[in-house]
């Protein structure tokens, strides 16, 4: 019999709060393209005589236009192919065992709708609004534009020192050595930009490196204003990358990579304007979002594997918060307080980091109330470790991808209906988005290569590994598809380099470093956002051998030249800007001070020496 209606009736149980509520979701998403119908509505039994009522309060139904009935689990995949949502009701239709199982599911959540119904309540909250994404997607492009202000300005406080024409690591000289090495080998325009992306095959004089942070923190400044989005972030990508290819070792930090990758998939949900108002805001494309949250659950899963992955004792054992707030590359001033609490603390602060991390990722695709709980429980995690260690930019980016989970309906209650009205109180949604071939086109570069390079971290190969491998070698240049997870294994002692100066080889004065540990009574600092990449690169050194650290034996010849750029990076110069005639490194082992030591001389730290950690050098030995 066909139906009277020129569109499809939903009949439902009016009287089950669990069918209202779906029902009403449901329309939020299918609009007016189905007509919904309680079947305790007097017109029922004369429309649909054909179908009686017990058979109608055991199911819900769809009736289509030309009679068609379909009830229970199929009735709701048909519903759901009406939104554009057709592979439920194709998989309902041709794969073996799928309707059997969908139906056997439907049964038993009809059979208890009361359970059910206290479970979505539990789950997603009384409100039927769609989960939509305004508020958090206007808010995390802010946060990204944050930090990358604080990337740029960051940098460009000490690249002179670091890769200028008298730096530790000189760009121009690096730089003329590829166009050296692309010329033999034939290389034109394009292959260049492949095997190196950067701007600066142009030039890279110290006019250039400081322009380029100079316009990264303008454009960074811009995207927090909301001007011009989906212009601005691609530029901003680009100049990051380009200093990444010619900083080298100072700009390969798991950070660093990660601003990449985010501002990279931070395109597909730029919107289309030039002013982005929260007022005006739009929706962004599910699938660029979706990306951003496969960045988060790898970046949050994968330090959490990689910890048990590495067989640490620390880290199977629950000790490596014992050892790490006084060990870890910069710490706080709170670090020296955490790291006096008892060891019981810090074994249950190891287990719950090891919970959060294991734990947290798998409910980011979950329903409301558990994905705000994951999101709240990681967002904990990155304010204490910023409290406790100085981390450059890392746990604001990452606490910028958590509030992406947070949907409008959940910032309703701290913003009010703000985000989605206009001044005069009209909802307005007036932003548009990218076409979506572009995000399709990111998610099948993207997924794939970093797909398997978290199945690598858990320990299995990819199944296709064979394709995954070219693609991932094609785009690694780019730097922006990256695997991540820090503190694999947790060092247990502080070793640190102290670089020496003489004039006569016997009396020999220290250089301190602005931010590293040297003085023995100077407190660990606040540093970040800031990053001081000397410093930081002096603790990775530590624990590696001398001969293994070009940048930093560049390092002690400019010491021995009297590089004003490099001086600039340290504290204090024992010379007064005269270069000495002898440099060498010291290895002591630092320790946090005890609290009756602190109490009595002031000092933050204990040391002692423990050898040579370099050669003599002079600038003969250098030549």
């Amino acid at each position: 019999m066909e139906s009277d209606s020129p569109k499809p009736v939903l009949l439902y149980d009016g009287d089950c709060g669990f069918c209202r509520f779906w029902l009403a979701r449901w329309r939020r998403r299918l609009g007016d393209r189905v007509e919904y119908l309680p079947l305790q509505d007097p017109q029922v039994a004369g429309r649909f005589p054909h179908l009686p009522t017990a058979r109608l309060t055991r199911a819900v139904h769809l009736v289509e236009p030309d009679g068609a009935v379909y009830a229970g689990a199929h009735a709701v995949f048909r519903t759901f192919a009406l939104g554009g949502s057709s592979i439920p009701d194709w998989a309902y239709r041709y794969v073996p065992g799928f309707a059997f199982v969908s139906e056997a599911a439907y049964r038993l959540v009809a059979d208890h709708r009361p359970l059910f119904s206290a479970i979505t309540t539990l789950l997603w909250g009384r409100s039927t609004q769609p989960d939509t994404y305004r508020l958090s997607s206007w808010l995390f492009l802010r946060l990204l534009g944050v930090v990358y202000l604080a990337a740029f300005w960051s940098l460009g406080t000490q690249v002179i020192g670091l890769i200028g024409h008298s730096g530790i690591l000189p760009a121009d000289a690096y730089m003329s050595a590829a166009r050296q090495w692309a010329n033999t080998n034939h290389l034109d325009a394009l292959s260049r930009g492949f095997w190196m992306p950067t701007l600066f095959w142009w030039g890279a004089s110290d006019t250039l490196l400081k322009a380029v942070c100079i316009a990264g923190a303008g454009l960074a400044s811009m995207l927090i204003a909301g001007i011009a989005p989906a212009a601005v972030l691609p530029v901003l990508w680009f100049l990051y990358l380009s200093l990444s290819a010619v900083c080298r070792d100072f700009l390969e930090f798991q950070w660093d990579m990660l601003l990449l990758e985010t501002g990279l998939l931070a395109i597909v949900i730029a919107p289309l304007t030039w002013r982005a108002r929260a007022d005006r805001a739009a929706d962004p494309p599910r699938l660029g979002r979706w990306l951003l949250w496969w960045l988060l659950f790898r970046l949050t899963l994968g330090s959490g594997i990689v910890k048990l992955a590495s067989g640490d004792p620390a880290w199977r054992g629950l000790t490596a918060l014992v050892f790490h707030y006084e060990t870890q590359p910069l710490p706080t001033p709170i670090a020296w307080y955490v790291h006096q609490l008892p060891v019981w603390f810090h074994k249950a602060s190891t287990a719950a980091v090891l919970a959060i991390e294991l734990v947290a990722p798998w409910l980011i695709p979950t329903p409301r109330r558990l994905r705000t709980a994951a999101c709240m429980t990681m967002i904990s995690l990155q304010v204490l470790i910023a409290l406790t260690g100085n981390y450059a930019f890392f746990n604001l980016l990452t606490i910028a991808l958590c509030i992406l989970l947070l949907d409008d309906e959940t910032l309703r209650h701290v913003a009010g209906d703000w985000p989605q009205r206009s001044a005069t109180g009209v909802p307005v949604l007036s932003a548009r988005y990218w076409p979506k071939w572009m995000p399709i086109t990111a998610a099948i570069v993207t997924v794939p290569i970093s797909a398997g390079i978290l199945a690598a971290q858990m320990g299995f190969r990819a199944p296709a590994a064979a394709v995954i491998g070219p693609m991932a070698a094609l785009v690694s240049p780019f730097r922006s598809i990256n695997g991540y997870g820090l503190f694999a294994v947790m060092t247990q002692t502080r070793d640190e380099i102290v670089v020496e100066g003489s004039n006569d080889r016997v009396t020999w004065q220290p250089y301190e470093l602005k931010d590293k540990p040297g003085d023995l009574a100077r407190r660990p600092p606040w540093v970040a956002p800031h990053q001081p990449r000397l410093d930081w690169q002096m603790w990775f050194a530590a624990l590696d051998q001398f001969d293994t650290q070009p940048w930093l034996q560049g390092f002690l010849s400019r010491l021995l030249q009297g590089s004003p750029d490099v001086l600039r990076l340290i504290a204090v110069d024992p010379f007064n800007g005269t270069p000495p005639r002898y440099v060498r490194c010291q290895i002591y082992r630092y320790h946090f001070s005890s609290v009756s030591a602190r109490r009595s001389n002031g000092v933050v730290w204990t040391r002692e020496r423990l050898g040579d950690y370099s050669p003599i050098v002079t600038l003969e030995s250098r030549r």
